[in-house]
C-alpha cells in the first residue's frame, strides 16, 4: 500500500509513536512478528483493568465511539488506549496506567498474534476511547458486577 490508504491504516497511526516510524512499519511486516514495543504518552496513554471489569464495561460502551482496546494473554487484563495525559490523571482502585516515559507491547492491528491482541484494532482514523465515558461505563460495569 502506498499513498494516502496507508496513512489510514492502524498499523501506521501505530507506528507513528515509533522514533523511526517507517523503520518500525517495515519491519513489523517484513519480519512477521506479531508484537512490538511501543512507547505510551506520545499519541494515545493506556488504561488497564481486571478483564473481569473490562470485558462487560467493552461490551456496554457504543461501538461507534469506542477506540482501540487490547487484552492480555487470558484475558485477565483489558486496556483502553485513551487521550494523552489521561493516565497522569486518572485515580482509580484497581487501574493500571501507561503514559509518558513507559512502553506497552502491542499486536500488529491486522494480524492475529499469541498473548496480547485486540479486541478493538485501532482504524487508522485516531479515534480513542474518551476517558469521561470509560469512566461511566466502567461504574456501570462494576454496579452490574456486584447485582446493583
Amino acid at each position: 500500500m502506498r499513498g494516502h490508504d496507508m496513512e489510514t491504516t492502524g498499523l501506521h497511526w501505530l507506528a507513528q509513536v515509533a522514533p523511526d516510524p517507517e523503520s518500525l512499519r517495515e519491519q513489523w511486516e517484513r519480519t512477521g512478528l506479531g508484537l512490538m514495543l511501543l512507547p505510551a504518552g506520545r499519541r494515545w496513554d493506556v488504561l488497564s483493568v481486571p478483564g473481569r471489569l473490562g470485558r462487560p464495561a467493552l461490551e456496554i460502551m457504543d461501538p461507534r465511539t469506542r477506540g482501540p482496546v487490547l487484552t492480555d494473554f487470558g484475558g485477565e487484563h483489558v486496556s483502553f488506549l485513551v487521550p494523552v495525559g489521561t493516565a497522569a490523571r486518572w485515580i482509580g482502585t484497581g487501574v493500571r496506567s501507561a503514559g509518558e516515559g513507559t512502553w506497552i507491547v502491542v499486536p500488529h492491528p491486522e494480524r492475529s498474534s499469541r498473548g496480547v491482541r485486540w479486541l478493538v484494532p485501532p482504524d487508522g482514523s485516531g479515534r480513542l476511547n474518551d476517558p469521561v465515558l470509560l469512566e461511566l461505563v466502567l461504574h456501570e460495569a462494576a454496579a452490574r458486577l456486584s447485582g446493583w
